[in-house]
């Protein structure tokens, strides 16, 4: 199946949520590689992550992305995505052969204050939200950690946007493969406007 090779570059927006999760609950979903951070006794923090990729991108997509902690190793920290989901056949193909993420098929639905995701029948998770009134700048470097095969990936994505604060309400049914995370209301919302990403080939951690 046809994908571009990395780097990837990705224009669009995006709605981030923010979460105090309890770390004994999500411990099986991260691998032993990986030290959980504790930012408050017992609990790390969650984060959903739902984009939509169009023009100026190296393919156009929408994608949900589930980080149930945020994980250290090497002195890099990032978190780990435990659930990922994309409306695009290359960009699955591409996202599990090139960085070992565990992408999978889903249908999107986006609003201008509304969207949810759906695989089939199944409901993963919707959002309301309301339109942001101002934005401030940002640009940073992260890294992130995933899995090939037993190999364990560190990869870099550099990232603009113009970044502003909203309210949502975010509803996982109990039968959405990632409900029992605890990702309940978020403390904190964030949109993504004017986003630019370019994702970069990972490298192997010894």
């Amino acid at each position: 199946m046809p994908y571009p090779q990395a780097p990837w570059t990705l224009q669009g927006y995006a709605i981030q949520t923010l979460h105090l999760v309890n770390i004994n609950r999500v411990r099986p979903l991260i691998p032993s590689e990986l030290e959980i951070i504790s930012v408050w006794p017992g609990k790390t923090i969650g984060s959903v992550y739902l984009a939509n990729y169009g023009s100026g991108s190296v393919l156009e997509y929408s994608e949900l992305i589930i980080a149930p902690a945020l994980v250290h190793r090497q002195r890099k920290i990032s978190p780990w995505i435990s659930h990922i989901y994309v409306d695009n056949a290359d960009s699955v193909a591409g996202g599990r052969e090139i960085w070992g993420l565990p992408k999978e098929l889903a249908e999107f639905t986006l609003e201008r204050e509304y969207a949810s995701v759906h695989q089939g029948n199944q409901k993963l998770c919707s959002f309301n939200y309301n339109q942001q009134s101002w934005a401030w700048p940002l640009q940073l470097g992260v890294s992130a950690f995933s899995i090939k095969g037993s190999d364990l990936l560190i990869f870099s994505i550099e990232f603009k946007s113009f970044l502003g604060l909203i309210n949502s309400h975010l509803q996982i049914p109990a039968a959405s493969p990632f409900s029992e995370i605890g990702l309940e209301q978020p403390w904190l919302t964030v949109r993504h406007q004017q986003m630019n990403l370019q994702v970069h080939a990972p490298n192997l951690i010894d």
